[in-house]
Formats: structure tokens, sequence, C-alpha cells
């Protein structure tokens, strides 16, 4: 290692400090392999502030999505829960532990970081190799467990919840479960699926489709072809857990954009007919009569502009799982708002 003068020296702390402790870009890449030909998997060392983080391995799919092109997250109707923003999952093997020390110290052959990797491998040995708690990278263990690692929600990893997951990597038993209430567990992987449900755009129709009139209803409606039961899937390969999560819409609420209204019915509230479809759509002939969905504004939109019509799906959300847990997660919403231009029919009196 070469000399290290005091300028250099301070230099060398200062870049520590601004380096997150962490298994940062590593040999645990996919496809990768050790010298002697083990798998590395596809465990992927990153950071995110101060937490050692891998890239989430969790794999989803999605069943019964809809046709339509447009596609939303759900908000979770209880303010006070939200989807998982990281957990614990196996990420790194004996082997690539020793791999991503041995990475680390080869930084000293980058522009401005050299004895860089030689101090943090010295510090990630201290916990992997001399004992402080794990001796030589648990190498005598290869194939009986891994080490499990940080991972961040990709849809919420700029959310302060996403750091809560800050421990080291840390060795789990093969087939023991892991003394953590953070580590993935099929409610979690449902949890997670929650957040990758891809449901439709909340597109109304709507009646008249130009411009409303004061005092007439205005119906509206939406085809069942766009809002049916979907599900998605999430799953860990080779760990055996997988969940299921599937929203299947309830109703559709209707907030007209001014108190200046009736909605019909008065609750702002359009339930899901039984062919999926909700309200009912307009037709000649109708214009009198009140809509099973719509709204009748009491005044005109007037110079202030149009009225935001808003309509949001309500999604009831429950999973199952391939150990028989299972329940219901809070209901989802998704909407859309829409401008209604109201006006009001003119009569002269001669």
């Amino acid at each position: 290692m070469p000399a290290v003068t005091p300028m250099r020296m301070r230099v060398q702390i200062a870049t520590l400090l601004a380096l997150p402790l962490a298994l940062a870009p590593t040999m645990a890449q996919a496809g990768s392999k050790t010298d002697d030909g083990a798998s590395l998997g596809d465990a992927q060392g990153g950071t995110k502030g101060q937490n050692i983080t891998v890239r989430t391995k969790v794999r989803t799919t999605v069943n019964g999505a809809s046709s339509t092109a447009k596609t939303g997250s759900l908000s979770s109707a209880d303010s006070n829960w939200t989807p998982p923003a990281c957990w614990y999952e196996p990420a790194f093997s004996p082997k690539e532990i020793e791999a991503t020390v041995k990475t680390w110290r080869g930084m000293d052959g980058i522009a401005f970081l050299d004895g860089i990797g030689d101090i943090i491998g010295e510090m990630l040995d201290q916990r992997y190799k001399e004992g402080h708690p794990y001796k030589n990278y648990n190498l005598e263990k290869q194939g009986e467990g891994m080490f499990w690692a940080a991972a961040v929600n990709p849809n919420r990893k700029d959310e302060p919840e996403a750091m809560s997951c800050d421990k080291p990597p840390f060795w789990v038993d093969e087939g023991e479960p892991p003394n953590e209430p953070l580590a993935v567990s099929p409610q979690v992987l449902a949890e997670y699926a929650y957040d990758e449900l891809p449901v439709p755009d909340t597109e109304i129709e709507i009646a008249p489709t130009g411009k409303s009139t004061v005092n007439l209803p205005t119906w509206i409606w939406l085809d069942k072809a766009k809002f049916k039961k979907l599900s998605v899937t999430a799953s860990l390969p080779g760990t055996g857990l997988s969940a299921t999560t599937t929203a299947e819409p309830v109703s559709l609420h209707i907030e007209p954009g001014t108190a200046d209204a009736q909605t019909y019915p008065a609750s702002g509230e359009c339930a899901i007919n039984e062919d999926g479809s909700i309200g009912a759509p307009y037709a000649k002939g109708k214009a009198d009569q009140t809509p099973p969905c719509g709204v009748s504004y009491l005044r005109s939109s007037g110079s202030d502009g149009p009225y935001p019509l808003r309509a949001t799906v309500t999604w009831k959300i429950s999973w199952t799982s391939t150990n028989g847990e299972g329940g219901d997660l809070p209901d989802g919403t998704f909407g859309t708002t829409q401008d209604v231009t109201v006006q009001e029919i003119q009569s002269v009196n001669r």
C-alpha cells in the first residue's frame, strides 16, 4: 500500500465518511461465480443512506390484468398503513461475503481512493472474518444458510421508512426462521404485491359529453370490461415463499368539485353492478330521469372555470399464500379528476 501523507490521510478519512459502509457493487452479481465455480446467485450489493442493502430478488406476476393501457397504483384507504418500505431477505452466501471484501480492497487502484479499500476491507473483516461476530466469513457453513440483508421496496426507495432496515447482513441457518420482525414472510410478500397491483385508470363515461346543464342530471358510468378482479403474485425464488394479493372493485365515489351539487345516490357512492359495471349508460330519452350514478349541478361553473369532478374506485384487497396464511389488507383507492363545465339555460320573457 502506498505511503499515506497527512494530507492524503485527511482526504481518505473525509472520503470514507462520505461513503456508506456497505456491500456496494460486488462480485455478487447475477450469473457470477467464485474461483472454484460456485454460483453467486443474483444478489447485488447497493447502498441507501447508511443502510446495507441488496436489490430484492422478489419476483411478481400479474393475473387478470385489465385490458386498459392506462394503469395506476393504489393508495391505502387506511392512512395509518402503507406497504413495507424495506425488509430483510437471504442475499449473500459465505463466498459472496468473502468476494465482497476482496472487491473493496481492489478499490485501491482507483484514483483518489488509495487506501480506502483496505480501510473498508479491514472494517468488514472485523465483522465477517475476525470473529466479531463471524469467523472466516462462515465459509465452513457454505450451503448451510445465507447472510440476510436489507432489501428496499423499489416503489418506496425515497421514503424515510426505507432506512428502517439498518442492520448489516446477518447469518441465518437453512430452515431456521430469522429472529427479525422485518424478515421477508408471506405477509410481507403480500403487502409488497399490494404496491404492484396495476389497477386501471378511473376514466369515467359521462353524459352529456359537452357541457352539463344546471339542474339537469349528468350521467356517470364505468364499463365492466375495465373494472374486474385482478391479482399479483409475489415470490422469493429458492425459498418456497409466495403470496398472492387480489384486488376486487367494490364501488365508485363521486365528488362533484363543488358544494352546489346533488349526487346520485345521495352518498355519492355508486355500487358495482352484478356484471361488474358501475352506473348505467345514458341513452336518448333519459334526460329527465334520475341516474343510478351521477350528479346534478345547482349552479353554473361560470368565470371561475370548470368544476373538478373526482371519481375514485375503491378496491377490496385480500391475500393468500403457499403456507396457508392469508387475510384482508386495507382497502385501496385510485381515482382521477376531470373538468366539467356547467351552463345555465337562458330563457327570454316577452
